[in-house]
């Protein structure tokens, strides 16, 4: 199935990632309340009017019922589609449930003007992330058929070592990825979550951008440590013309109090 947007110069999508929510919006996880960081990007987005929000996985911490019907409550006061993808905590019947009721969207691969965006599905039996052969087989057919003029991979996990402890957590089967990047020459970058870290950089004229976590982040050190960087989200700015820009948000919630 495919999303298409209406035809316009330039589009907003807002990538929010790892919000780790729990059954109640008061629980906590790694001394943060998940559900008072996602509420406050909501309020944010709400009064921007984002196209689009894409959801990179482990929406939820615990894979409770609960936790996905307070993830589609905090969303539900937004006037655009949510399109999500699943990450190594989340649970995918839960999520397939969620993505039939708006504003969530089932969609993977979404046509905006000259951009094809592909949400591709790396979530394996670990933590690790996977590139499974019907997952390349569903890249390779998405390619085949597309009349864009550039496209942008969005997933879960990190497609390359980060140098740091989530590696032992990050995608299993770079080899197959890369070749099948490799073979796409429209594909211009790949945009992920998992690593709780803000990052971007190129490799063989792909640019790699990791998107912050709404919950906590992640210090890329040898061990796990985790630091309270307030609510913090990826913002992309996807042209008619074929350009594309993407903004790091965080916001202060002290401020606020």
């Amino acid at each position: 199935m495919q999303y298409h947007f209406s035809p316009k110069s330039a589009y907003h999508i807002a990538q929010l990632s790892d919000c780790h929510l729990l059954a109640a919006f008061d629980d906590r996880y790694q001394q943060i309340q998940p559900a008072a960081h996602l509420a406050a990007i909501v309020d944010t987005l709400i009064a921007e009017q984002p196209d689009a929000v894409l959801l990179t996985g482990d929406v939820t911490q615990d894979h409770s019922t609960a936790s996905y019907q307070l993830l589609a409550q905090l969303l539900a006061p937004l006037s655009c589609p949510v399109f999500c993808l699943p990450g190594n905590h989340d649970d995918i019947a839960q999520l397939e449930v969620l993505c039939q009721q708006a504003p969530f969207r089932p969609e993977r691969s979404l046509q905006l003007a000259r951009w094809q965006l592909l949400l591709l599905d790396t979530k394996g039996p670990t933590p690790a992330g996977v590139f499974p052969p019907a997952q390349q087989q569903w890249l390779a057919e998405q390619c085949r058929q597309s009349t864009a003029q550039a496209l942008w991979l969005f997933c879960h996990h990190h497609p390359r070592p980060l140098n740091c402890f989530i590696d032992k957590h990050g995608q299993l089967d770079q080899t197959g990825l890369w070749q099948a990047i490799a073979a796409q020459p429209r594909i211009r970058g790949i945009a992920h979550g998992h690593a709780h870290y803000a990052y971007q950089r190129r490799e063989h004229d792909i640019d790699i951008v990791g998107c912050p976590a709404s919950s906590v982040q992640f210090l890329p050190t040898p061990d796990w440590q985790t630091v309270n960087g307030g609510p913090q989200w990826c913002d992309w700015f996807f042209s008619a013309t074929g350009a594309v820009r993407w903004q790091f948000r965080q916001l202060d919630l002290t401020a606020k109090t």
